[in-house]
């Protein structure tokens, strides 16, 4: 099996554990084959990478009954696929395009191709964001995010940069915060 394979399910497996995420949460993932592989962003798309990858982080997903948000590259505006049950139980507006490995990128195509019943939306709001390759997913995820030290920093060649969120502090001196929403 592939490095790149191993440190995939590890970053997904501690995300999840670090977030605190539960079934019904969303996790965004932003993902470079061709960083993966050492090429730069953009240049060397490579879809048996991706699919690998996606396979490895969608199994274990599923097993937790949380939710993906692969997103597109900035071909097509760095729209998201995710399941249509996800997009119309939180209200999301589905846009029309369906990506491609040079249009949207690799893995947002293998999860496109995955997914049961695959939609674009343009934007959510995301629990907790794996970044892999400086792809940018920190548009897509919750107003405070906290970056995530895991165990792994690359996929492959690929940088991983990782986040979860927290609800955010209001008040004054006196406030007093609920630890479990940190």
């Amino acid at each position: 099996m592939n490095n790149y394979i191993e440190q995939a399910k590890t970053a997904v497996s501690e995300i999840i554990s670090a977030a605190k995420l539960e079934k019904g949460d969303l996790l965004v993932i932003g993902c470079s084959t061709s960083e993966i592989i050492g090429s730069k962003i953009g240049t060397d798309s490579q879809p048996e990478v991706a699919g690998e990858v996606f396979s490895a982080i969608y199994e274990i997903l599923k097993e937790n009954g949380i939710y993906l948000a692969a997103q597109c590259c900035e071909h097509l505006n760095r729209a998201l696929v995710v399941e249509k049950q996800y997009a119309v139980a939180h209200n999301l507006e589905i846009v029309n395009a369906v990506p491609q490995p040079k249009a949207g990128g690799s893995f947002a195509t293998a999860a496109y191709k995955s997914f049961e019943n695959s939609v674009l939306v343009e934007e959510v709001r995301a629990d907790a964001g794996l970044d892999i390759g400086a792809t940018l997913i920190g548009m897509h995820l919750k107003k405070v995010a906290v970056p995530v030290r895991l165990s792994v920093d690359h996929i492959g060649n690929a940088i991983l940069t990782a986040a979860r969120t927290r609800a955010k502090y209001v008040g004054g001196a006196r406030a007093v915060y609920d630890e479990n929403l940190e």
